[in-house]
């Protein structure tokens, strides 16, 4: 991290604006290509980036063929190269342009790096295509016939060679290779390489004429590669004013990071482009760090990759703030793309039916039990219940459901507790908890015994624990499976009672599923209709009902609502989703995930939202109130919570995004302390929390 920088600097967190330019050229005029591009590095570096990629011959155009031999366009190329290195003395970003070199009595297709009035490097095209309407081989030579190591441009000595990476001084993690064209489509690319020495970004200059379904595969070959590669790739192709002789030229334009697009232009288009985004250097180290079988690759190819030559760039980073231009989802659990939502419901669905059949069959038992409160969790996991019986050839009605009144269940809850029941055609029955409750109240010698109105923890648990002895005993009594319903965030957050209360099941297929995509799991099963309209309405009914442990009665309510609200305690779900997964998924320090909570939920009417999402609960979260929740959440996830995750019940892993079983994703000390996370979050976020973080003990 950058700290001298201001908070709301990208930079400061390890984002990098970068660009890809797609220029107007002239067949075989350097001299206007020079101009253009020069024009629109401008416009690039004005927006902030530090990076400008050209298409490949870009100076001298693709298309001039045999004119490549020619003294005068050569010399025009290396004039207008000049003129490119001088222009760039004050332009703030590295530019990467094309063009043709002799070198020892050669030709050589290259990509240069120009910056601050200096070329930081050279490096000539790996592979040469001499098949269908390529040529190459007739005007150039291959990287593997060069004989030096240095070369002159505009008057400068510089590295040359298809081995060089350019790795900045200034941001950590900013480390650069090149590859031209062809070089990415042969079956081991030299960025392979350059990923294993170490390279985040990965540049293509190309020309690549367009022919049907190519854009497609151009398209996904730069997905694989970054994915492959654990990198960003950026990719520029040769657009208007490219000789159309025989060829077509499309400009297409494409930015993709660790497997996703970011970023792509318009293809076919009389206007110039400048395609921006801001890439993630800490999402690459942190995949890199836990990917150990990229280290395990790097070690396989280490005698290669100890012919790189690493040269050390400081970056034009700009020193004022510089907000994220970047899509940061709000709910990284949840696809806001109602195609790709729909499929991921469909998808972690099917993981949990899975999962219980596969769990039920080996037990050799047919009957599950589960207690149903009328809230998300216990709805999700009736209904993955009543489908693992479809899926089996079993009735519904072997799912045991039960629903356990207490001190503070409402009548709207326990109402649509006993309507899911019945919608789903599982066998239904009541148990009153509230004698057994008081019972062990009275053994306890609790105030609340005597009807005196001490809730405290004691008498939280103690229902809490009724209601998961009772279903034990059940699934005894019936040769059965206790089917858990806790929730990923509420484990996160250690918002479960130990041991005897909800913590605790057979099998839970809510294990590895965080609230916020619970309520889009229901949404979705409304959605498809498959349960009926009586099912579909009670589903509705709970998705807008309070978040509740209903274990606190109300003191001066009627009862028909929850008394209490659980995110009042624990803080917003969906936000502490937010902090769960960057923390959990890449281990970001607490400033890092506050400044991207900051992009996605500072403004209500920005970024994309599921369209699902009633517009009154569309909500918005200031930076201190940011803070705030994150210091709650640090300190239940880092310090109090691991013990209760160390005893988990088995229970599918369902997203990347991780589990927090001990078995799976997550291993960490019970005992650990919260201090350098908590200290982090109040020494780096430049504001006061919105109410005391809870102190570090």
């Amino acid at each position: 991290m950058t700290t001298d920088l201001p908070f709301d600097s990208l930079y400061r967190h390890g984002f990098a604006r970068v660009a890809v330019a797609v220029p107007r050229v002239r067949v075989a005029d350097p001299t206007y290509n020079a101009e253009r591009t020069i024009a629109l590095a401008r416009r690039a570096a004005d927006e902030g980036a530090i990076l400008v990629v050209f298409p490949e011959l870009g100076i001298s155009s693709y298309t001039a063929d045999d004119l490549f031999h020619q003294d005068a366009l050569q010399d025009g190329v290396d004039e207008a190269l000049a003129r490119i290195v001088e222009e760039s003395r004050d332009i703030s970003a590295v530019l990467l342009v094309g063009a043709p070199m002799r070198v020892e009595g050669k030709l050589f297709n290259c990509a240069i790096a120009v910056h601050n009035g200096q070329v930081l490097g050279a490096v000539p095209k790996s592979y040469l295509p001499t098949y269908r309407e390529y040529y190459e081989k007739r005007q150039f030579a291959a990287a593997r016939e060069v004989l030096v190591e240095y070369v002159t441009i505009a008057g400068q000595r510089v590295p040359f060679g298809s081995e060089l990476l350019f790795a900045a001084t200034n941001l950590p993690g900013f480390v650069m290779h090149i590859e031209i064209c062809e070089d990415g489509w042969v079956p081991v690319p030299p960025s392979g390489f350059g990923a294993l020495a170490g390279a985040t970004v990965l540049v293509n200059l190309s020309a690549s004429n367009s022919v049907i379904g190519k854009a497609d595969y151009r398209r996904q070959l730069c997905g694989g590669h970054s994915a492959r590669f654990i990198a960003a790739y950026l990719y520029s192709a040769a657009g208007n004013g490219e000789s159309t002789t025989d060829l077509a030229w499309d400009g297409q334009a494409v930015i993709c990071e660790n497997g996703d697009l970011l970023a792509e232009g318009d293809r076919f288009t009389d206007e110039e482009q400048v395609l921006f985004t801001d890439l993630d250097l800490q999402r690459i180290a942190a995949d890199r760090l836990r990917t150990n079988s990229f280290a395990d690759n790097v070690h396989d190819h280490r005698e290669r990759l100890s012919r790189f030559r690493r040269i050390e760039m400081e970056l034009p980073i700009p020193t004022g703030p510089m907000p994220l231009h970047r899509t940061i989802e709000r709910f990284p659990y949840v696809p806001a793309d109602p195609a790709t939502r729909h499929e991921r419901c469909a998808e972690v669905h099917h993981i949990q039916v899975a999962g219980l059949a596969t769990r039920l069959q080996a037990t050799g038992m047919q009957h599950l039990v589960i207690g149903i409160s009328g809230g998300l969790d216990s709805t999700q996991a009736l209904v993955v219940a009543a489908k693992t019986m479809d899926r089996l050839g079993l009735p519904r009605s072997n799912v045991l459901a039960y629903t356990m009144p207490g001190f503070a269940t409402s009548s709207r809850t326990l109402n649509d507790a006993r309507r899911l029941m019945a919608a789903l055609g599982t066998t239904a029955s009541e148990i009153d908890i509230k004698p057994s409750s008081l019972q062990m109240l009275r053994d306890l010698g609790h105030p609340a015994a005597d009807g005196e109105a001490v809730y405290d923890i004691a008498y939280e648990n103690v229902q809490a624990g009724e209601r998961t002895s009772h279903l034990f005993r059940l699934a005894n009594q019936h040769n059965a499976l206790v089917v858990g319903t806790g929730d990923l965030s509420e484990l996160a957050l250690g918002w479960c009672t130990f041991g005897v209360g909800d913590h605790m099941s057979h099998y839970n297929v809510n294990g590895s599923v965080p609230k916020s995509l619970i309520r889009y799991l229901i949404l979705w099963s409304v959605e498809t209709g498959e349960f009926g309209a009586e099912a579909d309405a009670v589903l509705r009914s709970i998705l807008t009902t309070e978040i509740s442990p209903e274990l606190v009665p109300s003191t001066d309510g009627n009862g028909d609502e929850p008394a209490q609200s659980s995110e009042a305690k624990v803080g917003p779900y969906e936000l502490q989703d937010f902090h769960l997964y960057y923390l959990l998924r890449f281990g970001y320090r607490p400033s890092r995930i506050a400044f991207m909570a900051q992009h996605a939920w500072g403004d209500a009417t920005t970024g994309r939202w599921p369209e699902l999402t009633p517009d009154d609960k569309r909500n918005a979260y200031d930076l201190p109130t940011i803070k705030y929740w994150l210091g709650e959440f640090l300190r239940r996830f880092v310090q109090t919570s691991q013990f209760k995750r160390s005893t988990l019940p088995n229970g599918p892993k369902v997203g990347s995004g991780g589990s927090l079983s001990p078995r799976g994703d997550w291993r960490a000390p019970s005992d650990a302390s919260a201090r350098a996370w908590l200290d982090e979050l109040d020494r780096n976020v430049p504001v006061e929390a919105a109410a005391p973080i809870v102190a570090r003990t």
